[in-house]
């Protein structure tokens, strides 16, 4: 495959002063590579030492086979784009206007664009979903139509490399989520490669294909981001105390290390909502009796809560069955979530049947009566929301 970007014996810096070492870049045509880590780890310097803004410490950036400080501004604005954090001041100028600076490497001294460069400024905001901001005074729109506005600016130079830092930085989940598929699909579509840094972790593991993790001077790792970023690795990367990354899942859960107060029944995704309304009231959490490739248990190891976990598949053997008994004699109440039952499952039901400890249910009122039949100490809850208000008032163990 196509070489677009690479580096050798690189590192990047300020005044000759080294921030980081042995950046080891080779982006391939049609590759989205996304840097990820803390702030002031130097994320930044390093795309600006790709785009050719900053002189390297040490060794060389080559784009194609060529160094980058060897190629003409003019001649790199069109192999290359660049999208900054750096607010744009253009007073009283439209959005398409903004997007139409894209064609000066094309427009010669007069700037005076074709016929044929208007076409390829629309096609690039029709590209990005902008068309409809076209008339539209740039700063006066929201920080995800200026996003767009600016990429489609990117997309008008007609390059096949981009570099974006921050580029979903201040935008509400709508348009973080509209400009990482508009990246993709520039580089799935039109074979662009891309190179971006990025906060949202969860988005760079679903979205990037290469991720570098930038820490302390160094790059820590990089691959895939199936091979690079495990469970520990994101706590390590941001220096986080209390939370985990769940790689399965892709998301950040809060620790709960506290001693189990409440007995939770679940499966299948349900008990999720629960551990974490459980969590935020301040209770101690045990799962009850779940599989270990059930979603549930993912996210409750990486809450770190108290776990009776089953081998994937594998029927519930007598010892977990009375280690999760015991742990409900000694909580204050239990919760059916209303997981799906199936042969391997049944478990957690029987335990909560022949329990005297109260239990609140999500199921359906029939559905209640079906499992327990008139056990007093059932009570129907009809959503997790009103949980929190049936057990607000009653104390742990």
């Amino acid at each position: 495959m196509k070489e677009v970007i690479h580096t050798q014996d690189l590192n990047v810096g300020y005044d000759k002063k080294t921030v980081i070492s042995d950046v080891k870049i080779n982006a391939l045509k049609g590759q989205v590579i996304c840097l990820i880590g803390p702030n002031g780890a130097g994320k930044s310097t390093i795309l600006r030492t790709l785009a050719g803004m900053l002189a390297p410490v040490n060794g060389t950036v080559y784009i194609g086979q060529e160094d980058i400080h060897s190629v003409r501004p003019g001649a790199l604005a069109k192999q290359m784009a660049v999208v900054l954090t750096e607010k744009l001041n253009v007073n009283m100028t439209s959005a398409y206007e903004v997007a139409a600076m894209g064609r000066t490497p094309y427009t010669g001294f007069f700037g005076k664009l074709t016929e044929d460069d208007h076409r390829i400024v629309s096609e690039s905001m029709q590209t990005v979903g902008a068309m409809n901001l076209a008339g539209r005074d740039f700063l006066s729109l929201s920080d995800g139509e200026k996003q767009k506005v600016l990429i489609a600016r990117a997309l008008a130079q007609e390059p096949q490399l981009i570099v974006l830092d921050e580029p979903t930085s201040h935008l509400d989940i709508k348009h973080k989520i509209e400009v990482m598929r508009i990246l993709n699909r520039l580089s799935n579509e039109r074979g662009m490669t891309v190179i971006l840094a990025l906060h949202d972790v969860d988005i760079a593991v679903k979205s990037c294909q290469f991720v570098l993790l930038v820490k302390d001077g160094k790059i820590m790792a990089q691959g895939r981001p199936e091979d690079v970023v495990g469970k520990d690795t994101i706590s390590s990367l941001y220096d986080i105390e209390g939370a985990m990354f769940d790689s399965v899942m892709g998301s950040l859960e809060i620790c709960n290390e506290k001693s189990p107060d409440v007995f939770v029944a679940s499966g299948a995704g349900t008990g999720t909502p629960v551990f974490r309304l459980l969590s935020r009231m301040g209770y101690g959490v045990v799962t009850g009796i779940l599989h270990k490739n059930d979603i549930d248990c993912h996210i409750a190891e990486s809450m770190k809560l108290t776990i009776v976990s089953e081998e994937c598949f594998e029927p519930v053997t007598d010892t977990n069955r009375a280690v999760a008994a015991d742990y409900l004699n000694k909580t204050a109440f239990a919760i059916d979530t209303n997981f799906p039952l199936g042969t391997y499952n049944c478990d957690n039901i029987e335990l909560l049947r022949s329990s005297v400890k109260p239990v609140f249910s999500l199921r359906s009122p029939g559905e209640i009566e079906r499992l327990y039949g008139n056990n007093l100490n059932v009570t129907y809850v009809s959503s997790v929301g009103r949980l929190q208000e049936q057990i607000s008032g009653l104390s742990a163990v």
